[in-house]
């Protein structure tokens, strides 16, 4: 019976483990793992292999014994130079490949707005997304003053459970902002709501980063899921907060398909 060398054991081990990394990822998960987290993961798995393989002294004499061979062993002088020679080699060679910058698109493009569903489920009922309207935006021109109420009910409902990572200027820069990946948008900007219309607001308010489609990952959001803490018509009152404070105008579905 051949008996496997204890080193051999251990390279073996490992680069089992490795592959089994990436099958899970790739085959089970359907995911890419990133390479900072695989190299994370091996750095454990190769420290603690090798501390199994060298529990006690004879184990770790035995693991030793072919490395002490290579050095020691006039004979093996020959195979010494090359191994000698290969491994600064190999260090660079892979070091060299890996600080090469990269021309090559992501493995997967993240939409920062990605296409709303045509229907979503919330609150118990199904919305139809291109129809959906703000129930309150009549107000602004029937009723301006109570649409300035409504407008300041969502400002107080905004301050009590969104500037945390909101801020208190929209801006994106609330206390828990930056604990936060992605960090919030900057509603202030003409890049974020301005380019919305309120049915979408709606949708990304109350089913939050788990309601996301595949588009926006790997990121996807930390929003929570408002439906499960706000009610539909506080969810509406808050998007009318947010487009007075900032002064932009909700996009409508005409624009939206000029």
């Amino acid at each position: 019976m051949i008996k496997i060398p204890r080193l051999l054991q251990a390279v073996l081990v490992v680069a089992f483990i490795y592959v089994a990394f990436i099958v899970v990822f790739d085959v089970v998960l359907g995911q890419v793992i990133p390479a900072s987290l695989l190299t994370m993961y091996m750095f454990f798995v190769i420290a603690g292999v090798f501390m199994v393989f060298t529990f006690t002294e004879e184990s770790a004499r035995e693991l030793a014994a072919p490395i002490k061979a290579l050095v020691e062993d006039p004979r093996k002088k020959a195979i010494r130079n090359v191994v000698f020679a290969a491994l600064p080699l190999a260090a660079a060679a892979f070091t060299y490949y890996n600080m090469l910058p990269s021309y090559q698109a992501p493995v997967e493009l993240r939409s920062i707005h990605p296409a709303p569903p045509s229907t979503v489920k919330a609150f118990g009922k199904r919305y139809d997304l291109s129809t959906l309207e703000n129930p309150f935006r009549k107000y602004e021109k029937e009723d301006p003053e109570k649409f300035e109420q409504l407008v300041k009910e969502g400002g107080n409902i905004y301050v009590g459970n969104c500037q945390y990572c909101h801020g208190d200027k929209l801006d994106g820069k609330g206390p828990f902002a930056q604990g936060l990946n992605p960090i919030p948008l900057n509603f202030q900007d003409i890049g974020t709501i301005a380019q919305l219309q309120e049915s979408f607001l709606f949708w990304r308010i109350a089913t939050g980063g788990p309601g996301l489609p595949e588009e926006a990952t790997p990121w996807l959001s930390s929003m929570p899921v408002w439906q499960n803490f706000l009610t539909e018509d506080e969810i509406w009152k808050v998007i009318l907060y947010l487009y007075d404070y900032t002064g932009h105008r909700p996009r409508s579905w005409a624009q939206a398909h000029e």
